[in-house]
């Protein structure tokens, strides 16, 4: 079985080797269109399934990035890199004042309120014509600044840009919750009552899962403004809110590389069937509903926890053997000497 930085490293190898071996460059704006996306469904499997609150708001936060990049650059000419710098900071800032609001509810409460959240910054991006260009949008975002030599003007280039704030995103997410804040955010998924009894201050923590969550959601907001150098209304709607549940729900919900491999699956079986146009859904839906029934924890959660059942049967099997062994030999101890 192999372990899973095996696995990583071999995900990594196929990520940078794939835009060397597609046809054309539909296919790497498509995969790093995912991988933007999967940054942004990392952070909301932080608050969703790691710490137990779902929140309905998650494109709002991420919009809220893109905007902040986009209106930064095209309006007031803010360099590339402190634009996208802010972009985390302003939406982690909100996530802040919303959290304090919101998290004080519990269960369907709290994911209403943060519905409505999503619903008003939706309606502020469309309707405040002065600030953020109403339906217009925000045309004509620069691409990302050169570092160096580097320069991000091809596609290719801005591929392995992408891959490379999701290999970051996904290092940082697995520092957090292996570490004594992430067994915090557990604890309160568990059982809030529980994790209140064993001392964890419940509103610090969950408001400190939230920031961290809008704040992945405005870097890939960010992200997203400078690779399509367009942004609209759009990306606020509760659609990508949506979206981003299911892509947790069909990789696994509470497992780190789970929403990157539900952001590339459904964004590549949603390009595939582009073609029926409006009647896609009559396609796309069954068949994520056949998926979650039948793997109700997720592609990676379900293989997880096969390999704990098989890990577990192992263990039960030489605890068997062993038991057995020792059997034999107490009756040999106590059988009579041989003449």
């Amino acid at each position: 079985m192999l372990s899973p930085r095996v696995i990583a490293l071999v995900g990594l190898a196929l990520a940078i080797v794939y835009p060397l071996v597609v046809p054309n460059d539909y296919f790497i704006y498509v995969m790093a269109l995912a991988f933007i996306f999967a940054i942004a469904t990392i952070g909301l499997n932080l608050i969703l399934g790691y710490t137990g609150q779902l929140n309905l708001a998650h494109a709002g936060f991420m919009a809220i990035g893109a905007y902040t990049l986009g209106l930064l650059t095209v309006d007031y000419g803010v360099p590339f890199w402190l634009a996208l710098f802010l972009s985390g900071i302003v939406a982690a800032a909100f996530g802040f004042l919303a959290g304090l609001v919101s998290l004080r509810l519990r269960a369907d409460y709290f994911a209403i309120f943060t519905l409505c959240v999503g619903l008003i910054i939706w309606l502020v991006i469309e309707k405040w014509d002065a600030l953020t260009h109403g339906v217009v949008g925000v045309i004509g975002i620069p691409a990302p600044s050169p570092i160096g030599p580097i320069r991000f003007d091809t596609p290719l280039a801005n591929y392995y840009l992408v891959l490379a704030f999701l290999v970051l995103a996904l290092f940082v997410m697995d520092r957090i919750v292996h570490s004594l804040l992430g067994r915090a955010f557990v604890a309160i998924r568990n059982g809030e009552g529980l994790a209140e009894a064993l001392g964890i201050p419940l509103m610090r923590t969950k408001v400190t899962s939230f920031v961290i969550s809008t704040a992945y959601a405005g870097y890939a907001g960010g992200l997203y403004a400078g690779f399509v150098r367009f942004i609209g209304p759009q990306i606020a709607s509760e659609a990508n809110a949506f979206d981003m549940i299911a892509f947790i729900l069909v990789g696994g919900l509470g497992t780190l590389s789970g929403p990157v491999l539900g952001a590339i699956a459904l964004t590549w079986a949603t390009q595939s069937l582009q073609f029926l146009q409006d009647y896609r859904l009559l396609v796309f839906g069954p068949l994520l509903i056949v998926l979650v029934m039948f793997l109700p924890k997720g592609i990676i959660g379900t293989l997880k926890a096969r390999q704990a059942r098989q890990a577990a049967a192992h263990a039960a099997a030489e605890r068997a053997a062993l038991g057995k062994v020792e059997t034999r030999s107490h009756e040999t101890d106590r059988s009579p000497a041989h003449a």
